[in-house]
């Protein structure tokens, strides 16, 4: 897993649109973060505030991102006004984006940190995953108790990531990915049948079973998510699998830090195993490593592959 990247995830019942109206006001990290407590108000959508992992105080921007399915937001933080250096990115799926026709209420958060490796401290490094875990329930907490909620409530489903450095540019990396015709390079459990088009085609799976593979892919302004939803239509199945593909200058605030960082996000049934699709996590990973290689051989970049899943300052 890339070591740079921290990924915490939650279910909160409350609904979508409450959540991101929360998450969209920084005054309101005072009430469930460790230490971020916004001082002064710059602008209407930046503060100046303390920090948990450091001693001194931060610039905290909010920029918002809508789409016709799901929303999220960025948190982005620096030293100087307008200058930041670290991006969250926050992303909140409805149930019935994860299984289309759920009669699930709720939503669920997915927080996605990046910490540029040239600014780290040992206690950023150490710290940042028992910080954002805890900080993650306390939000979680806050937006169940206002909804009504006497105790932590539990969804259907639990996120779970894989993630990996490639080094290639982003655009050569977008236009691999994007296209459903490469499927066949990376993707070892699925064999293509008939004619595959650019974002949509059938396939057979390991167990012989027909799949339809769908792509969509979203500019984000500075990076991109790729849907791959992979249907079996003799189960009614849908597997959705989104793909956040970010280049390492924009994830770590660092024009000198080279290719992109791919996130895949997968859903899984807390107390239901899946018989259809990717079954364990290995599954995504193996394909990911496949893709790494792919495309740092396009990008002639041969001898990266051997250092490892992790981008590395050089």
């Amino acid at each position: 897993m890339e070591r740079n990247t921290f990924a915490t995830s939650a279910y909160i019942a409350t609904s979508p649109e409450i959540a991101f109206d929360y998450l969209c006001e920084l005054k309101n990290l005072d009430e469930w973060t460790l230490f971020s407590r916004m001082i002064e108000q710059v602008d209407e959508n930046t503060w100046l505030g303390t920090a948990s992992g450091y001693q001194r105080n931060l610039y905290y921007h909010v920029r918002k991102i809508e789409n016709s399915q799901f929303s999220g937001i960025e948190w982005h933080c620096g030293f100087e006004y307008q200058k930041y250096f670290q991006v969250y990115p926050v992303l909140l799926f409805p149930p019935n984006y994860i299984e289309p026709g759920s009669d699930e209420a709720g939503v669920y958060f997915h927080w996605l940190s990046f910490v540029d490796p040239d600014r780290r401290t040992p206690m950023i490094m150490e710290g940042i995953h028992t910080v954002h875990t805890s900080e993650c329930r306390s939000l979680k907490a806050i937006l169940e108790r206002k909804a009504g909620c006497k105790e932590a409530l539990q969804g259907r489903y639990k996120i779970e990531t894989d993630t990996i450095y490639i080094d290639a540019p982003i655009d050569l990396a977008i236009a691999y990915l994007q296209d459903l015709r490469n499927i066949n390079e990376w993707a070892h459990l699925l064999r293509p049948q008939g004619e595959i088009g650019s974002h949509s085609g059938e396939f057979l799976d390991e167990y012989d079973q027909k799949v339809k593979v769908t792509f969509r892919t979203h500019d984000l302004s500075n990076y991109y998510l790729i849907e791959q939803d992979y249907f079996y239509p003799d189960y009614g199945f849908i597997q959705r699998c989104p793909v956040i593909l970010i280049p390492c200058s924009y994830a770590f605030g660092n024009s000198s830090a080279r290719g992109c960082i791919q996130h895949r996000l997968s859903f899984w049934l807390i107390d239901k195993p899946l018989r259809h699709g990717k079954l364990q996590l290995e599954d995504f990973g193996a394909e990911s490593m496949n893709i790494k290689r792919m495309l740092e051989a396009k990008a002639g970049n041969l001898e990266t592959f051997a250092r490892g899943m992790s981008y590395v300052a050089t």
